[in-house]
C-alpha cells in the first residue's frame, strides 16, 4: 500500500480540526489479511457544524475533502464512507484492499 492510507487519515484529521476545532478525535486502525480499514471519529461540540456536513461538500482548506478522500479509496480498489453518526459525531471510514494493486489493473 501506498501513502493513500496516510493521506487519508491526515485529511480525515484536517477536516476534524477545521470543522469541529477543540473536539475529540479517535483514529482506529484495523489490519487484517485482506484490508485495512480506519477509522477517524470526532465529536461534535454543541453549535458545532460539523455534524452539517454533506459527503459531497469540498474542503474549505488546502486540502481534497471527503470527495478526494473517496477518489483515493476507490483508486485502491477500497471505499470510504463519511457522515455524522447518531450521536452527533462524524465518522469516516476506510476500507482498503491490501493487494497493493491499483483498482484498473485488477481483474
Amino acid at each position: 500500500m501506498d501513502l493513500s492510507a496516510y493521506r487519508i487519515v491526515q485529511e480525515a484529521l484536517s477536516n476534524a480540526m477545521r470543522h469541529a476545532p477543540g473536539a475529540a478525535v479517535e483514529v482506529k486502525l484495523y489490519y487484517g489479511d485482506a484490508a485495512l480499514v480506519v477509522e477517524v471519529r470526532n465529536d461534535c461540540p454543541p453549535g458545532n457544524r460539523s455534524a452539517e456536513l454533506r459527503d459531497d461538500m469540498p474542503s474549505e482548506g488546502g486540502g481534497h475533502g471527503i470527495i478526494g478522500m473517496r477518489e483515493r479509496a476507490t483508486m485502491l480498489g477500497g471505499h470510504l464512507q463519511a457522515g455524522p453518526t447518531e450521536k452527533g459525531e462524524f465518522l469516516v471510514t476506510a476500507a482498503l484492499p491490501l493487494d497493493n494493486e491499483p483498482a484498473e489493473n485488477r481483474p
